[in-house]
This record gives C-alpha cells, sequence and structure tokens, in this order.
C-alpha cells in the first residue's frame, strides 16, 4: 500500500484553495486535431466530491448563451493548465445544486471578496 499511495501523491497537484461558490477560471488544455490550445471555462464551482486525493473532482457551471453548461473536472487532472479564482463569497451550503433552477445563476452570500490577479 505505500507504494501505492507514493505514486498516487507524486500525480498531486499544487492549486488554490477554493470551495462551493467561489467563482473560477479553469484553463484546460485541449487537442483539436494536431494543435493543442488552451480554453478558459469561467464559472461557479457548486460542487467538489472525492475529499483531496487523486480522485478528487469539482463541477463549474456556467451560463452561455443563455443556457447553462456544466462541466466536472479532475482536480489533478495534466489537462488542467491553471485554476484562478476569481470571487470568493461565503456561501452557508456544501452543494449548490439549487442554482440550476435560480435565473440568475447567484446563491445567496454573505460577502464578497475580489481576489485581484497576480
Amino acid at each position: 500500500m505505500p507504494v501505492i499511495k507514493h505514486i498516487s501523491d507524486s500525480q498531486l497537484k499544487t492549486l488554490p484553495d477554493f470551495k462551493p461558490g467561489y467563482t473560477v477560471k479553469v484553463h484546460q488544455r485541449i487537442k483539436e486535431g494536431g494543435k493543442e490550445r488552451v480554453q478558459i471555462f469561467e464559472g461557479l464551482v457548486i460542487a467538489r466530491k472525492g475529499g483531496v486525493g487523486a480522485n478528487a473532482s469539482f463541477m463549474v457551471r456556467k451560463i452561455s448563451y443563455g443556457v447553462g453548461v456544466e462541466r466536472i473536472y479532475p482536480l489533478h487532472s495534466p489537462n488542467i493548465v491553471k485554476l484562478e479564482v476569481v470571487k470568493a463569497p461565503i456561501v452557508r451550503q456544501a452543494k449548490l445544486y439549487y442554482v440550476r433552477q435560480k435565473l440568475d445563476n447567484l446563491p445567496r452570500t454573505k460577502k464578497t471578496k475580489i481576489v485581484k490577479k497576480a
């Protein structure tokens, strides 16, 4: 077991701390044919699952042309180039699935802290 744990720990990335309710920008590596590019997906984190290990994942939701789009990303995927936290509000629930029924796609928050880009 220690060998498996050592191998899985070597695959883990160092990412910023974020929770459901945060607005994030996910820079994802996309391969199209022989070309490779980075695409940015900005949206609201509505769930995190799997804890902090190699199996962890998170779900991001955004509204694109009036249609809700959700993506599930493995947290330590090699296709994720960078993860930026844009807004960090305080939300009182761990899973924000109720946002799917809301029209404005905003959860109820106490304070919003704008994270400055570095």
